[in-house]
């Protein structure tokens, strides 16, 4: 049976950790004969969403398969660029027709 400082401090460890976030940080090494085949780099952050965010590790709000306002953003990217290309064709052609005329 658990006691209540058990609870009290597993809470305050926990508090303590999203607060000022913990970082884990490992590779894996496949080597077979002294060659690396295969080199896997894992790093963990365990924070809350608002120390994330100060820290500036805020993907998911940037990322179509996490937020929907990623998903316009990219739509609205798409957009522009084909918007800067049409004006590139136009300035291009523009161009052209000064350079012939001289």
């Amino acid at each position: 049976m658990k006691t209540p400082n058990n609870s009290n401090s597993l809470v305050d460890v926990l508090e303590t950790v999203l607060d000022k976030g913990v970082v884990i940080a490992g590779d894996i090494k496949i080597n077979l004969a002294d060659v690396e085949l295969l080199t896997i780099k894992i790093r963990l952050l365990i924070a809350s969403v608002d120390k994330a965010k100060e820290i500036g590790m805020d993907w998911w709000e940037n990322d179509p398969h996490y937020s929907s306002k990623a998903s316009k953003l990219q739509e609205e990217n798409d957009y522009l660029k084909g918007q800067l290309e049409d004006l590139e064709k136009k300035v291009q052609q523009i161009s052209s027709r000064e350079e012939s005329k001289t």
